[in-house]
């Protein structure tokens, strides 16, 4: 859904004139994003709402944006220190150290150079109605496990493997370091991996 958009030094001004062309261009561009990291830091129930609260603290930000990260990383920021505050205000916060755990029962050798698995699940089709129940099924494993990760493990998992964000961004969209940002990913990543094995067992 992701538009081409100008570059940031086009944009930018643009939207510093308040040019109605380039709002509808950024929202259209960027919402559908917000609200998933929203959802994977808060949930589903006021992911919108954190969304809605992001762009307008965007909209009070952007005269003093000071281009240290991309347009996009920015707003990604801004989001996710708006659903982290809500989590806060709703006293669900999980502190970092309990997110990262203990980085022990992290396997490297689960992982190719590029971090991603280097022995994924079975290959498996859904030629039957069984299989295709079982993919149901699979996909509600999978959910369940999702929401059941700690949030910012469950934030950088959305932005790289299913937004395809780099990692540095990632980084600075949740403010961590980039040690760290690779521990939360490789621990959800294990995570989902565990419950898919499991499914298949």
């Amino acid at each position: 859904m992701n538009q081409q958009l100008p570059s940031d030094d086009e944009l930018i001004p643009r939207l510093l004139a308040h040019d109605e062309a380039a709002y509808t261009q950024v929202v259209s561009a960027y919402h559908g994003l917000m609200v998933h990291l929203a959802r994977a830091i808060v949930g589903a129930a006021i992911a919108d709402e954190v969304a809605q609260e992001a762009w307008l603290a965007v909209i009070k930000a952007l005269p003093r944006f000071e281009r240290r990260s991309s347009l996009k990383t920015w707003i990604l920021r801004i989001v996710s220190n708006t659903a982290k505050t809500r989590l806060r205000h709703e006293s669900r916060t999980v502190s970092l150290e309990d997110t990262l755990g203990d980085q022990a029962n992290i396997d490297p050798s689960q992982f190719n150079t590029s971090g991603r698995w280097a022995s994924p699940p079975t290959v498996w089709h859904a030629d039957t109605p069984d299989d295709l129940l079982a993919s149901q099924e699979l996909r509600a494993c999978i959910d369940t496990t999702l929401r059941a990760l700690p949030h910012l493990q469950r934030a950088a998992l959305t932005l790289r493997d299913m937004q395809g964000l780099d990692m540095e961004s990632i980084c600075k969209v949740l403010e961590v370091s980039e040690s760290n940002g690779r521990v939360l990913l490789h621990r959800a990543r294990n995570r989902i991996q565990a419950a898919i094995e499991e499914f298949y067992q």
